[in-house]
């Protein structure tokens, strides 16, 4: 795969319909590292800014070293609500991006991904994606998938479980079997979480990652 733009909810695959409150911003960034040697650092800025609707805007920049060679991307995203989630029905939300080589300027990645969220109750949840995946570089559609569930199983801390994957062509099925990956969020306060997260990430090697992420949230950046 040429990208990393996959529609996560910040390091983890497997996105939710939810966005943050309008005129809220928050600053998501992560490190992962795979046994392979491969390295990843990213910074995930985004505010929720009204466009007729609520509409929230992220710009990720990636800092990742692959079989020893460094390379810097850009992800803009914008996700916004269509039906709101509650418990006992689907929300549905529709997210739309890519990835830039900041490099060379080149357009590397494209994806348009609809996430839906099942809410079991106030402390559980199933999320549920779809999409679509251009690989720009080798112009090479796939159809995106995952599934996810949440358990808040304390005050603080919170469980997730998802597994995701791509499909494509078949001289790529090898590449792009399903992954998975497990992770802990310890959220003390309204500002501040902190994940850990294991498991495999999409491009397909056999390298396990571990990730270490923090969120900073800002409720009224724009009020």
């Amino acid at each position: 795969m040429s990208g990393e733009a996959w529609a996560a909810n910040g390091a983890y695959a497997v996105d939710a319909t939810d966005i943050s409150d309008l005129g809220s911003c928050k600053l998501e960034s992560w490190l992962s590292s795979a046994t392979n040697t491969d390295f990843s650092a990213v910074a995930n800025p985004s505010c929720v800014v009204g466009l007729g609707r609520p509409v929230e805007l992220t710009l990720q920049t990636n800092r990742a070293r692959s079989d020893g060679d460094w390379s810097t991307t850009l992800s803009p995203k914008a996700k916004t609500v269509l039906v709101p989630t509650a418990i006992g029905r689907f929300g549905l939300a529709v997210e739309a991006g890519g990835s830039i080589d900041a490099a060379s300027g080149t357009g590397t990645v494209a994806f348009v991904t609809l996430p839906a969220t099942y809410r079991l109750s106030e402390s559980m949840r199933v999320n549920l994606n779809s999409g679509w995946y251009w690989d720009r570089i080798i112009d090479q559609h796939y159809l995106s998938y995952g599934a996810g569930f949440d358990w808040k199983f304390t005050d603080t801390l919170q469980l997730t479980l998802e597994a995701f994957g791509i499909s494509g062509a078949p001289d790529t099925v090898g590449k792009v079997r399903p992954r998975a990956q497990a992770g802990v969020r310890w959220r003390p306060n309204e500002i501040f979480s902190l994940d850990l997260i294991v498991g495999h990430n999409i491009t397909g090697e056999n390298a396990r990652w571990i990730t270490l992420g923090t969120t900073m949230r800002f409720p009224d950046a724009f009020k």
